[in-house]
Order: structure tokens, then sequence, then C-alpha cells
């Protein structure tokens, strides 16, 4: 091989393994898609995922004992906290949609050993307010208008797809209306695979 053609190949190599290492650099120091969108999504209600959690992962996190059965649906209530769980399964395959409410009735004491968990991945839970659902997941795809047992409600609808073909998920979050200058709360949570 030619001295000329030996210099060239090794500029070359340089110049591409240069080219390469800045690549690397900028690919590990650039803001995650959710940074720059100021979006956070969501894949998780009460340590379950729809379309992924199965009915025997529910059974083990929350004992069957308590559940209340009918054909494609349970229904978990935890007087403790004063919630009820809705999880839309069949027997065997993974879980549809997920949704926490608060339950009728007064909040009794907790057990020292019950550690369920009835809010979302990110942390959002019944009673915090619509600013906080505003902080985690920004502006949703859709606000509506909506009215429960004759209480004015707002209907956030949160459609997950901009987070990529392993995160189907969508997320509806219904707070009661502001109301003498205080935020509206958070009332109900639902999180399913696929559509609402």
């Amino acid at each position: 091989m030619k001295r000329a053609s030996t210099q060239f190949w090794l500029y070359a190599s340089a110049f591409l393994f240069a080219t390469a290492a800045e690549v690397v650099w900028a690919q590990s120091t650039a803001p995650r898609a959710e940074a720059i969108s100021g979006r956070s999504n969501e894949v998780t209600l009460a340590r379950l995922r729809p379309g992924r959690s199965t009915f025997v992962q529910v059974e083990e996190l929350y004992p069957t004992v308590y559940w209340v059965r009918r054909i494609g649906t349970m229904w978990l209530t935890d007087p403790c906290k004063g919630l009820t769980m809705m999880v839309d399964t069949e027997l065997g395959k993974e879980i549809n949609a997920i949704r926490i409410e608060p339950t009728e009735g007064s909040e009794e004491e907790c057990p020292e050993n019950r550690d369920w968990y009835w809010g979302t991945g990110d942390g959002l839970k019944v009673g915090d307010t619509k600013t906080k659902v505003y902080s985690i997941y920004g502006e949703p795809n859709s606000v509506s208008p909506s009215t429960k047992n004759g209480q004015p409600l707002e209907l956030l609808h949160y459609v997950f797809d901009w987070a990529g073909p392993d995160v189907p998920q969508v997320m509806e979050v219904v707070c009661t209306a502001p109301k003498d200058g205080t935020p509206g709360r958070v009332v109900e949570i639902t999180l399913a695979a696929g559509t609402l």
C-alpha cells in the first residue's frame, strides 16, 4: 500500500472516530423527551399496569378476600383509606383498565400491615389538587365538563401515544370544579390500555 493511501486511511479513521464520539456524547447529554415536552407519561395505577399486569398480580398485591367480583370486573373497597378500586379484567388475562374513586361512608383506622398503594406511578392520588395533575402530566389532550350526583366536575383526558408504542396507556382524571378561588381536587383516576 502506498504511503499516501495509508495516511488517507489514518485521517479518515480518526475523523470517523471523532464523529462517532461526538454523536455518543450528544445523545448522552440530550434531555429526555418528557423534559422537552414538559409532560410525563403514566403506566401504573395502584402498582398495576394495564395491558401488562395480570389477575394473578392483582391477587398478590391485594388479598382476594376483599374483592367483589362480577363478570369482567372486580371491585376492591378499602375502608381504611375510604377508596374503591375497580379492575376491568378477565380471569387469566391482562388488566384492561383500573379506576380509583372515593367510597361512600367514613374512613376507618388502617391496620399497620396494610401497605396498599392507591396512586399513580408518578404520585398522583385522589384528593390531590388539579394543579398537581398539570404539574406532573402537563396539559391534557382534552378537558370536558361532567357531573356526578349533581356535582359539577371536570374530566381531564390524557393520551400517552407520544411516549412510544410501549406505552399505550390512556388516563382520565376527574376533578371537582374550582370554587371560591380554591383549585379543583381529584375525585377519580382511571388508567387503561388502549382507549377510554
